[in-house]
This record gives structure tokens, C-alpha cells and sequence, in this order.
């Protein structure tokens, strides 16, 4: 079997600036990740979470490293870049791993995040087929 680094792409929003609610919507999208692509923490190389600038309350890397094996990916947390009437309250990640050739990639974005990348709701490998999508995101 053939591998190489792939990079899977999600996010989403949270309803109020508090841990709570944050630790809920980040662990809901690790979730998801975990359960629509088939890898292991051990198989990631980095990860690189963003929120927006008025998401303070909690690293997202925090929430992630008390998952059963994340505790050894490299991860960093940063802030987006603000520009006028984005999305707010967002919370995006980027992970590089190591997968299969074959696999299929499937970017995961939730809530009011799904506005901003509906052509990535399909699994990477069909969207060969499918036209360009362009986007500010």
C-alpha cells in the first residue's frame, strides 16, 4: 500500500465564548473526523487549529490533547485573520497526516461553518469529477 501526507481541512462555530460550549463543538468535530476518515491520531503529523478573534475562553489544542492518543501530534493554536463580515466564532483546524493513496478525504465542516465550503461536503476523491468551486475562504 502506498501513503503519503495528505491534508484533511474543518471547522466550525460555537455558540458563546465559554469553555463549555467550545469544549462541546471541538470534541463534536474530532468526532466526526475521526468517524467519516479512516486514521489514527498516531497517523497525523501536525494540526493546526484557528479561531476567530472573539473565541478567548480555551485553546482548542487543549480540548484536543485529552483525546485517547492526540496527546503526541504537534499541534498549534493561532488566530484567524479578522476581515469584515466573516463568520464569526469560528473554529477551523488543518491537519497534515500520513494516509493511504486511496483513501478517501472527507473535510469536516459543522454547524454555521458548513457555509463555508459546501463543495468539500463529498468525500476528496469524487471531487475530481466535479467543477471548480472557487472561494475567499
Amino acid at each position: 500500500m502506498e501513503w503519503q501526507m495528505r491534508a484533511i481541512r474543518g471547522a466550525t462555530t460555537v455558540s458563546e465564548n465559554t469553555v463549555e460550549a467550545m469544549r462541546e463543538v471541538v470534541t463534536e468535530l474530532l468526532d466526526e473526523l475521526e468517524n467519516r476518515n479512516q486514521f489514527q491520531p498516531t497517523d497525523m503529523i501536525s494540526v493546526t487549529f484557528s479561531v476567530t478573534r472573539d473565541l478567548d475562553a480555551i485553546f482548542p489544542a487543549a480540548i484536543a490533547r485529552a483525546r485517547p492518543g492526540w496527546d503526541n501530534v504537534a499541534m498549534l493554536d493561532v488566530q484567524q485573520m479578522h476581515v469584515e463580515g466573516s463568520l464569526q466564532r469560528c473554529i477551523r483546524f488543518l491537519i497534515h497526516a500520513y494516509l493511504p493513496t486511496s483513501a478517501s478525504i472527507h473535510h469536516i465542516y459543522l454547524r454555521n461553518a458548513a457555509s463555508l465550503r459546501p463543495d468539500w461536503s463529498l468525500p476528496q476523491s469524487l471531487q475530481t469529477s466535479q467543477p471548480t468551486v472557487k472561494s475567499k475562504v
